[in-house]
Parts: C-alpha cells; structure tokens; sequence
C-alpha cells in the first residue's frame, strides 16, 4: 500500500491492520447534503486511488447505505488484499413507508437520498451483528478490517455493557480485524481508549487548527496505551477549506470569533507561500498518535486537491507565527518537529 499520498502506512493499535496517512471518508459520496451522480461518486473514489489513497470509511448512516453501495462498487475492481475498508455500527438500517426525502424529512440527517429507511439506534450485540452483516451486503464483500460504534453519546450504557463486548467477540472470531469507535467528541473516546481494548479510535472535529480538545486527554492517552487515533473533520466541516462570511464550523455557521481565526490563519497561511488547507491537514498528521487523516470529498476535483494539499510543504516560519499569535497552544505538535512516534505495541 503506497502512493504519492499513502506513505508511510501506518499499523492500527496492536492490530495487523495498516491504513495510508490519507484516507478517504465516503460521506460525500453518499449524497452529504447535496445529490452527487453515480458516475461521479465513483470517479470520487477512482481519484483516491490514483492518488494512492488505500484506506477508505463509509458507514449506513451515510445516505442509508448509499455510500456503502458506492464505495463497494467503486473498489470492485481492486484486490480485496490492496486496501483497508472500515464502516460503522450503532444505527441500524430498517425500510420504511413514509416516502419523501431524507434530507428534507430530518435535517439532522443532512442527506440528500428518498426516505426508503430510517436509521434505529441499537448497540445491542444483536444489533451490532446484524448491522455488520447488511454493510457487508451492501459492500459486496465477505469482510471488513475494521469496524467503529458509530456515535454512542447518547447511548453509553448500551454501547460499553453490549456493543462493545460484541465487537471485541466479532475481532476473537475474525470477523473483524480491528475495532474501535468513531465520534465527534473527545471525552467518550478517551474512555473507550482507558477501560477497553480498542484499536483505533476516529475523532472527527476535535483536533484541528480551530480546535485541540482532543490534545488534552485523548492524545495522550491514546499515546500510552498504543492505541491508534485517526481524525476526521480535519477542515471542520468547511470553515478551514474556504474561510468566508456564511461558511460552516462543525455543521454550523460558523461563529464570528472562529471566523475571525480562522481568517487570521488563511491570511498568515497566504504570507508563508502555502495554504490553509494545507496546513489544516498538516496539522492534523503532526501528532505523533495519529496514525491517519480522513478527508471527505465528493468530486475527483476535492481528492486531487487534498491530495496536493497534504503533500504540499508548510513552512516552520508560519507553524511559528501561528503559535507567536497565541492560535496554538505550545505543546500541540507541528510538522517537523521532533515528536517520534510511538513504539509499535508488540
């Protein structure tokens, strides 16, 4: 697994399984927000490949199993050995008669696809297993390498006294190679990284130029225990990618005080000879836990364009004047620094 953008690979947790520093997450393609044609949701994918992209995220909740669907097609024609899948547990996937759209029908879904499901939290061991199964029927295949509880904040109890455990059964069986929970908050992850045995966790949103809760207790911790972090949201949902009056932070309008940050970053960005992409990305990559960066994208154009960006050099001139301008805390790592990783768990 390598490629322009997929060195080094990188081993999740005590795992065998090893992901390229870039991924792609399979949001977009499965109609985030806006529909997006099935030629170009898989030309999507084909670019990430190109790109030398190897590991790739979709989950059911993603336009109820649209990207799922997607993205299986899309790698059809690639060795099942040549990459990394991962998709998600915790919403199950049941039919449903109410007709409509599901972006209309509940904003809270934010995807653009007709309402022929709803989505049912369960993180049951019952569910959990029935929801891997229909993934891998969406998927077409007979595996997944890793699989995540897919935002349990409102279902703790649940997801750590049945899901879990389930999980961890499924990885015992080999079903699963490698296991974990994906969110968009740092305390739960850090509890799953404590009190059980996952691989990886995937923060989204929580370590990024804006914002390092991640840095205080989740890193660390995911340091010490050799558990992996890959982190998504790296652009915070739009704000870092194209920061400007009406652009969104978290799924949201963006604040004015982040706005003004963020502007002050782009325009810092501007004076180094780079980007604030790139150095959104960069970022994220720089700490020595995070074992891969997950970038969303919904047209070949955003993947080519994250690709360039990640490899693109960030000067240390500007990691310094960003940290002069009191925009990063000091012990938040930057690229070329010397902040090795981990050692391997054995």
């Amino acid at each position: 697994m390598s490629g322009p953008v997929g060195e080094p690979v990188n081993r999740l947790g005590r795992s065998g399984v090893e992901i390229t520093t870039l991924a792609l997450g399979a949001a977009g393609i499965g109609n985030l927000f806006t529909e997006v044609p099935d030629e170009q949701a898989y030309e999507t994918v084909v670019a990430a490949w190109d790109a030398g992209v190897r590991y790739f995220d979709t989950a059911p909740h993603y336009g109820i199993g649209l990207s799922e669907r997607r993205l299986g097609a899309a790698l059809s024609e690639r060795p099942r050995s040549a990459y990394t899948i991962s998709t998600k547990v915790g919403r199950r996937l049941e039919p449903s008669d109410a007709g409509g759209d599901d972006l209309a029908n509940d904003l809270a879904n934010g995807f653009a696809v007709p309402a022929t499901h709803r989505r049912v939290w369960d993180f049951s061991a019952d569910g959990v297993r029935r929801s891997l199964e229909a993934s891998l029927e969406r998927l077409g295949l007979d595996r997944v390498d890793v699989v995540y509880l897919h935002d349990p904040d409102d279902h703790a109890e649940q997801a750590f006294r049945e899901g879990y455990p389930a999980l961890e059964k499924l990885r015992a069986e080999g079903v699963v190679s490698a296991i974990g929970a994906g969110m968009n908050q740092a305390e739960m992850l850090t509890r799953f990284i404590l009190d059980t045995d996952v691989d990886v966790v995937l923060c989204a949103g929580r370590y990024t130029l804006l914002d390092q809760g991640a840095l205080a207790e989740l890193l660390p911790a995911a340091q010490e225990r050799g558990t992996s972090v890959v982190v998504g949201g790296a652009f915070n949902s739009g704000l870092l990618a194209d920061p400007r009056p009406g652009a969104t932070f978290n799924y949201t309008a963006a604040p004015p005080e982040v706005l003004d940050r963020a502007l002050a970053l782009d325009a810092m960005a501007d004076r180094h000879g780079t980007t604030l992409r790139a150095a959104a990305l960069a970022f994220c990559a720089a700490h020595p836990a995070v074992a891969g960066v997950l970038v969303g994208a919904k047209s070949p154009h955003e993947v080519r364009d994250c690709a360039e960006q990640f490899t693109a050099p960030v000067p240390a001139a500007f990691w310094q004047e960003v940290r002069d301008a009191g925009l990063l805390p000091a012990d938040a790592p930057v690229p070329g620094e010397d902040a090795s990783k981990p050692e391997e768990p054995s």
